[in-house]
C-alpha cells in the first residue's frame, strides 16, 4: 500500500483515539464540577463513536492495516467515556447517597468491564445482549431529572443486573428494523440533549420528560423485538 493511503488509512485510528483524549477533556470537567460541559465532551466523544465505524468499514482498515485493532481500540475509547468518566461523575455529583456513591461506580465499572470482554455482547441481528453498559446516558438523566437518590441507586442497581440478562437493546445505525424511526428518533433526542447542556441541565419541564419519552423508545423497541 502507498505510504500515502496507509496515513490515510490510520487517520481513522487517530480519530478513534482521540475519542479517549475527550473523554480526558470530560473528567478534567467533571473534577472542576462542570457538569454541562462533562456532558458537553461527552456528546463529541459520541459523534466520533458513530462516525469513526463507518469510515473504518468504507476504507477497509481492517484490511489494510491488520496490525491494528479497530475493534480493541474501540472498546478502549468506549470504556473511558461510556463507563469510566460517568461513573466518577455519579460518584462525584452528590446525587447519590454519600454511603452508596463510590459501591454503585465500583459496580458500573466491573459490571461494564465484564460486558465489554463479552464476545456475544451482539446478537446476529446487530442487537445489544443485555444492557449495553450506556453510563453516560444514565449519568445524563440523572444529572437532568435529579431523582430523590434511593430512585437513583435502584435504578442503577436494576440496570448493572440487567447487563448479564438476556434482553435485546436496539442499536439504532446497525439494526435494521425500524432504522429510519431509531435514527429519527435518535436526532430528535440529540437535538433536545444539546439544548438541556446549553441550558446548563435545567431546561424546561417538557424537555426533560420529552427526552424521558425519547430514551424509553429505545428500550422498548429492544423488548418488543425480544418478545416476538
Amino acid at each position: 500500500m502507498p505510504p500515502f493511503a496507509r496515513a490515510g488509512a490510520f487517520s481513522v485510528h487517530i480519530l478513534t483515539a482521540c475519542g479517549a483524549g475527550v473523554g480526558l477533556l470530560a473528567l478534567i470537567a467533571a473534577v472542576r464540577g462542570e457538569w454541562a460541559t462533562m456532558f458537553a465532551w461527552l456528546g463529541v466523544a459520541l459523534i466520533i463513536d458513530g462516525v469513526d465505524g463507518t469510515f473504518a468499514r468504507r476504507l477497509k482498515i481492517a484490511e489494510r492495516l491488520p496490525r491494528w485493532s479497530g475493534d480493541a481500540l474501540d472498546l478502549v475509547v468506549d470504556f473511558v467515556t461510556y463507563v469510566f468518566v460517568p461513573a466518577f461523575a455519579l460518584a462525584a455529583s452528590g446525587l447519590l447517597d454519600d454511603l452508596l456513591a463510590i459501591p454503585l461506580a465500583l459496580v458500573i465499572v466491573i459490571s461494564s468491564g465484564l460486558y465489554f470482554a463479552d464476545r456475544e455482547m451482539k446478537t446476529d441481528g446487530n442487537y445489544f445482549r443485555g444492557f449495553p453498559a450506556l453510563w453516560n446516558a444514565v449519568a445524563f438523566y440523572v444529572f437532568l431529572l435529579k431523582p430523590v437518590p434511593w430512585v437513583s441507586a435502584l435504578t442503577i442497581a436494576c440496570l448493572a443486573v440487567l447487563t448479564f440478562v438476556p434482553i435485546r437493546f436496539i442499536h439504532p445505525f446497525r439494526v435494521a428494523r425500524l432504522r429510519a424511526v431509531s435514527i429519527a428518533v435518535l436526532c430528535l433526542w440529540s437535538t433536545l440533549a444539546l439544548y438541556a447542556v446549553i441550558e446548563e441541565l435545567e431546561p424546561e419541564p417538557w424537555v426533560a420528560w420529552s427526552l424521558v419519552a425519547l430514551g424509553l423508545y429505545f428500550f422498548v423497541a429492544g423488548f418488543l423485538r425480544e418478545r416476538r
